[in-house]
């Protein structure tokens, strides 16, 4: 049985009213209509552009947003008729989120802890055992308020895998970190799913993040599903690939490029032109012919940041 299952979620907002009950914004729905299912032992990439509806999603599946319409079943069951057992099975963390500051990092997750329903000894070696995973023991007893805003993601990452959950919600979890600790992150999540069976909602703006960890991508636009494909399939779908040349004559080339109407970057003597991965080779042949040499040719074929940068283009 699936982790997750979501049917026509919908999530509208009620249009806004100045105190003269005049209408100032109608009606939005961030969320229309929305159906998938998260697989055991899957992770899921939830990717979309700002305002496509992924964080208001994220919050009726956490049930701190009440839905408009449809259904969310955790482990085939209702999660509005069996919202408290469920809760303890799903762990979540967000770049975006905090903990109560006045409270100590060991307080903060004792508090979790005992919502989770953990007894004493459960908690202490649990609290113990992921801020030693996370790297943060060493700030058991620091205020969160006094954190950087990487030191709490991890926190955060901590408090998600206190209950041992079977399926965890992340909301761009490496967004704040520096790049050896993301790595060592997307790791644990990757060996989490491998040794534990762990299910995975991940969101994040890094595409060579979602493609190293993610087994399958949805892609909400204008709060729609638009795409529900592999990170490869998707980075397919682009046709346009990047061709990189070190050139003696950058004036001439570009002009002649220009003309064709690509578009091109410069860096330094580097020229870099956006073309049909087809027609690369007769792009070489007009330089060649036109008496411009070239040396390190390079070409860098589309990825999922070519995908979704074009969707973000045509969400605008």
């Amino acid at each position: 049985m699936n982790p997750l299952k979501v049917t026509n979620l919908t999530k509208t907002f009620p249009a806004q009213r100045t105190f003269w009950g005049t209408v100032k914004n109608p009606p939005f729905t961030a969320v229309d209509n929305v159906s998938f299912e998260v697989q055991e032992g899957e992770i899921l990439g939830l990717l979309g552009p700002n305002g496509a509806g992924k964080t208001t999603t994220i919050q009726m599946l956490l049930s701190t947003l009440k839905p408009t319409s449809g259904e969310i079943a955790y482990f085939g069951k209702n999660f509005f008729t069996n919202r408290s057992e469920i809760l303890t099975q799903i762990g979540f963390a967000s770049a975006y989120v905090g903990l109560p500051k006045r409270l100590t990092v060991r307080e903060n997750l004792e508090v979790y802890g005992r919502l989770y329903g953990l007894n004493r000894e459960q908690r202490n070696t649990r609290i113990k055992k992921y801020l030693e995973e996370f790297g943060v023991d060493h700030l058991a007893n620091r205020e969160t308020g006094a954190l950087s805003a990487g030191e709490t993601t991890r926190v955060m990452l901590a408090k998600a895998f206190l209950s041992y959950p079977k399926i965890v919600l992340l909301d761009e979890p490496t967004a704040a970190l520096d790049p050896d600790i993301a790595q060592d992150i997307r790791q644990f999540i990757l060996d989490r799913r491998e040794k534990d069976g762990v299910s995975f909602l991940f969101t994040s703006h890094n595409m060579g993040e979602v493609t190293e960890v993610c087994d399958r991508v949805l892609v909400l636009q204008h709060g729609k599903i638009i795409a529900d494909d592999t990170p490869e399939a998707l980075a397919a779908k682009v046709s346009m690939a990047h061709l990189e040349l070190l050139v003696n004559d950058l004036e001439k080339a570009t002009t002649r490029i220009s003309k064709r109407g690509l578009p091109y970057k410069v860096h330094g003597h580097l020229l870099e032109i956006e073309v049909n991965e087809h027609a690369i080779a007769q792009i070489l042949q007009e330089l060649t012919h036109a008496g411009i040499t070239y040396t390190q040719i390079s070409i860098r074929k589309p990825q999922l940041e070519d995908y979704f940068v074009m969707i973000a283009k045509q969400a605008k």
